[in-house]
C-alpha cells in the first residue's frame, strides 16, 4: 500500500492494523513552537473511542497515546511528531471462524483480489480502528489552527436513518453538541435518533446518518484550482473514512432542485465597500475551489455498520456459500 499519507505542508503518514500491536500517526510539517496540549489530544481520542454506550460497537479502546518525536518541553519542535496508540482489546481469537469467509459489505474480499493476503483480524489496515490516529493528528491540526488562526471547526449528527435536523444549522446552539449522547444539538430531534439506534440494536441490525460540519472564520482564498481545489481535497480526505459513501457541500444534491436564480449567491458591498461578502451561502463557503470567507457547511454520509448481529449469507474463499453472523 503506497497512499497512507495525506497532505503536503501538513502531511499526515498513518501506520498500523487494528490487531497489531498499536495503530499511530507521523505527522510533519506541524509549525515550531505550538503548545502540545496532550490533555486536549486525549479527550479528542476519547470522544472517538467505542463502547462508552450502547450507541456504538462493544469494542472498548482507551486509546492511550504516546508522543516520541517531534515535541520538547511541551512545544512543537518544527520536526516530524510521532504519536503511537495501542491496541489493548484486540481479542484476536475472536476472528478465527472468519480467516475464510468474506464478511458482506467489508473489504475482505477486495484486499484480498488486490493484495494476494489479508489480515483477517478484524480487518487489519481496513478497519476502522486505525482512525484513531487520524484523531490524534486532527487533534494537533486543531492545536495549530488555534494557535495561528481565528478559524473554528464543529460537526454534529444531523441525521439518522430517515430522522433529521428541521432547522438550519444557524438556528441551531452549536455550543450544546457535547451535552448529547449523539452530539446532535437539537435535543427533540436527538431523542428520536436514540430511540431509533436502539430499536435496530435490539434488532441486532444498524443504521447509517449524516454528520455536518461548518467551519467559520475562514480567510477567503484557501484553495489551488484545478485539481487542489478546496473542494476537492476535503471530499478526498473524508472518502478516506471507510464507510463515507457521500459527500456534499453547501446545498449539495438539493441544489439539483432549484432554479439557478434561486441559489446565486449575490455579492453585497459592506463598509463603504472595504468589505464584500454574500447574501447567502449555498455553495457552502467555496466557489471555485476557492474559499470565499463565508462558512464553510459540508454533510458526509455514512452507510449503517456492516457488522450486525443477523445472519447474513456469503461465501468463502473456496466458493463455499454459508450464513454467518
Amino acid at each position: 500500500m503506497a497512499s497512507n499519507s495525506i497532505g503536503k505542508i501538513f502531511k499526515v503518514t498513518s501506520f498500523g492494523e487494528s490487531h497489531g500491536k498499536a495503530i499511530g500517526v507521523i505527522i510533519d510539517g506541524m509549525p515550531a513552537g505550538v503548545t502540545i496540549d496532550e490533555k486536549f489530544i486525549q479527550n479528542q481520542l476519547t470522544r472517538r473511542s467505542p463502547g462508552k454506550s450502547n450507541l456504538s460497537t462493544s469494542r472498548i479502546e482507551k486509546d492511550s497515546f504516546e508522543i516520541i518525536s517531534g515535541v520538547f518541553e511541551q512545544k512543537s519542535t518544527g520536526h516530524p511528531i510521532t504519536i503511537i496508540i495501542a491496541n489493548t482489546d484486540s481479542k484476536s481469537a475472536d476472528y478465527d471462524h472468519l480467516k475464510n469467509v468474506y464478511r458482506p459489505s467489508h473489504a475482505d474480499y477486495t484486499y484480498q483480489i488486490k493484495y494476494g493476503i489479508r489480515d483477517f483480524l478484524g480487518g487489519g489496515r481496513s478497519s476502522a480502528r486505525i482512525t484513531a490516529g487520524w484523531v490524534a493528528a486532527g487533534a494537533l491540526a486543531q492545536l495549530g489552527i488555534q494557535s495561528l488562526t481565528q478559524l473554528k471547526i464543529v460537526a454534529f449528527v444531523s441525521s439518522v436513518q430517515q430522522i433529521t435536523i428541521p432547522v438550519a444549522y444557524t438556528q441551531l446552539d452549536l455550543q450544546t453538541i457535547e451535552q448529547s449522547d449523539i452530539r446532535c444539538p437539537h435535543p427533540a430531534t436527538a431523542l428520536q435518533m436514540i430511540e431509533a439506534i436502539e430499536n435496530a440494536k435490539k434488532e441486532k441490525d444498524s443504521l447509517g446518518g449524516t454528520i455536518t460540519c461548518v467551519i467559520s472564520n475562514v480567510p477567503i482564498g484557501l484553495g489551488d484550482p484545478v485539481f487542489d481545489k478546496l473542494s476537492a481535497n476535503l471530499a478526498k480526505a473524508i472518502f478516506s473514512i471507510n464507510a463515507v459513501k457521500a459527500f456534499e457541500i453547501g446545498d449539495g444534491f438539493d441544489i439539483t432542485t432549484k432554479k439557478g436564480s434561486e441559489v446565486n449567491d449575490s455579492f453585497i458591498a459592506q463598509a463603504n465597500g472595504t468589505i464584500i461578502t454574500t447574501l447567502s451561502n449555498h455553495s457552502g463557503g467555496i466557489q471555485g475551489g476557492i474559499s470565499n470567507g463565508q462558512d464553510i457547511v459540508f454533510r458526509v454520509a455514512f452507510k449503517p455498520t456492516a457488522t450486525i448481529g443477523l445472519p447474513q449469507q456469503t461465501t468463502t474463499n473456496t466458493g463455499e456459500t454459508l450464513r454467518f453472523t
